[in-house]
């Protein structure tokens, strides 16, 4: 293997686990519309609330599993000690063993004074995947310490798949019962949202099965390596435990905190509306599930990227900094942040200039049309942020400064509730003051994570390359996109009646259009290198395409 792929190993591995994201996100909105027509926006607002409880429980029990055991373990391996890694995984399962045991039982006897009405069954079914997702975080970080994404990659699609199937199967079948048996229309959206609980239970449970198999067929190469292990220095498991709990825990916190945000907003948002608003909790909870089941759901899609790099760089920028090599730490994270934003960055206008004709295509259901649209339009800017600050949490972390993503996260979180609450009380922004919340709170983790770098690691981003050529071929290939989706549309009016086909295909034309505009434009203005496009997924593709275009 070449010095060049070595060092760009970490990348190409987060373009694996990318892809499988970005797949794993395709899956989500596919099923999300033809679900969203089974239980109805008053479905999603109960599966909404209810997930998003479930989500908090889950950042503090299980969540950051993966990368905390992936830090931990990445810096035994790089040392090559091989049976201090193996205890350290033992004990890891031990400890989400307990604290996911813990954690389930607090969701399902704590739903009552976590959630209220129709949504209180469905926190309840979500508690014992707190349990198994804690096991599967475990083998997901140990792989990823590893260096290899393709297991984790696997298991997400298969999660995402079952995840699918069983939540529109159970929904339609559990709503059906429910009219059968003569009940309101409110109860058959809970059960619908029952339903959908249980499909994501279905999936983390199909997930751990296949990493189990995984680990199952490598246990001879582990076992092997472990006995001829010579290292001296043997961990007590006193010691990994308390090695497993102090950087788990600032890894938890920080996650919570850094979630926390969307648990609030729904506090805030639903507690004003229904008791100083006086708006009816079907009325609210329908609006939030607009904004956290269609506008969130497609502007999470490009942030996958981010998360997938930041899961393959912790390892990497662990193993790095533990050797001494703050060259090489700072190269990577370059590397890393300029990927990010080469898709990031054109994903956030595209997603804002197409924002309707994308709502429309992925949630047909004119009813909220121009809500979720507006929403989404708000939302896209924040790709850009989260994108960014998802991955310098994650270089925080890898450098040992875990504790401030922490704080970081925390301030961000004080401003944007200082701006949420008197948005709510004085105006009628509604669920567009969440919206600006969030946009205020995204920003300002990435401003307080860029000063934290510079300080902590000495590293000062690069301006031109990775963010103002990108930004400004992006600005003309959303001109495109907008022209060509208009223009398409217009004439295919002449020639079809069906709304929904004609935004469709205008669409899919203005996307094929507009993407390689910004191809283009990137090299042309010379954003990337060669090697920069390698590390995207496909990029080989991409470099063997601009060759034979003479763009390289």
């Amino acid at each position: 293997m070449s010095d060049n792929k070595k060092k760009d190993g970490f990348i190409v591995q987060a373009g694996i686990l990318a892809v499988a994201s970005i797949i794993c996100r395709i899956i989500g909105l596919l099923y999300k519309s033809p679900l969203t027509a089974i239980i109805g926006d008053e479905g999603n607002g109960y599966y909404a609330t209810a997930y998003t409880i479930y989500t908090i429980i889950l950042l503090v029990s299980s969540y950051s599993i993966p990368s905390a055991i992936a830090k931990v373990l990445a810096q035994r391996l790089a040392l090559k000690e091989y049976r201090n890694a193996q205890r350290i995984f033992k004990c890891a399962i031990v400890y989400v063993m307990v604290v996911g045991g813990v954690a389930s039982l607090v969701l399902f006897i704590g739903a009552p004074f976590l959630v209220m009405g129709n949504s209180i069954p469905v926190l309840r079914i979500f508690a014992p995947t707190i349990f198994f997702y804690g096991l599967l975080g475990v083998l997901r970080g140990y792989f990823q310490a590893h260096r290899t994404m393709m297991q984790t990659s696997v298991s997400q699609i298969l999660e995402q798949i079952l995840n699918a199937a069983v939540s529109m199967g159970a929904a339609y079948t559990l709503m059906q019962a429910a009219d059968a048996s003569g009940k309101d229309t409110s109860i058959q959206a809970m059960y619908g949202a029952i339903g959908s609980a249980l499909g994501t239970g279905s999936g983390v449970v199909i997930a751990l099965l296949f990493m189990l198999a995984v680990y199952a067929m490598n246990r001879k190469t582990i076992n092997r390596r472990v006995k001829y292990d010579r290292t001296e220095n043997e961990e007590s498991y006193k010691e990994i435990f308390k090695t497993i709990t102090s950087v788990v825990t600032p890894f938890i916190l920080g996650t919570c905190v850094y979630n926390l945000v969307t648990s609030l907003d729904q506090t805030i948002y639903m507690q004003f509306m229904v008791n100083f608003k006086e708006m009816s909790e079907t009325a609210a909870s329908t609006n939030y599930g607009v904004l956290a089941q269609k506008a969130v759901t497609i502007s999470n899609i490009p942030i996958a990227l981010a998360s997938a790099m930041s899961s393959a760089i912790i390892p990497t920028i662990a193993s790095a900094y533990a050797q001494g090599a703050m060259k090489q730490t700072k190269k990577k994270t370059a590397a890393a942040v300029k990927v990010t934003m080469l898709i990031s960055i054109p994903a956030s206008i595209g997603i804002g200039v197409l924002a309707k004709p994308l709502v429309l295509a992925l949630f047909p259901q004119v009813e909220f049309l121009d809500l979720a649209s507006r929403l989404l339009v708000g939302l896209s800017v924040t790709v850009i942020f989260y994108g960014l600050s998802t991955l310098t949490n994650a270089v925080l972390q890898g450098i040992g400064r875990v504790n401030t993503p922490v704080i970081n996260a925390a301030i961000a979180l004080g401003l944007q509730t200082a701006v949420l609450v008197p948005v709510m009380w004085f105006t009628d922004l509604g669920i567009y003051g969440v919206m600006i919340a969030t946009m205020v709170y995204s920003f300002m983790m990435c401003v307080l994570n860029s000063i934290s770098l510079r300080k902590h690691l000495d590293y000062k981003q690069e301006m031109d390359k990775t963010f103002a050529r990108p930004l400004f071929s992006s600005m003309l290939m959303g001109l495109a996109a907008f022209g060509t989706y208009e223009g398409v549309s217009y004439l295919l009016e002449m020639l079809m009646s069906s709304a929904y086909f004609i935004n469709l295909i205008a669409l899919i034309i203005a996307v094929g259009v507009s993407v390689p505009i910004y191809f283009v434009l990137v090299i042309k203005l010379k954003a990337v290198k060669e090697a920069d496009l390698k590390g995207l997924p496909k990029g080989y593709l991409f470099v063997k395409v601009a060759k034979k275009l003479r763009l390289l």
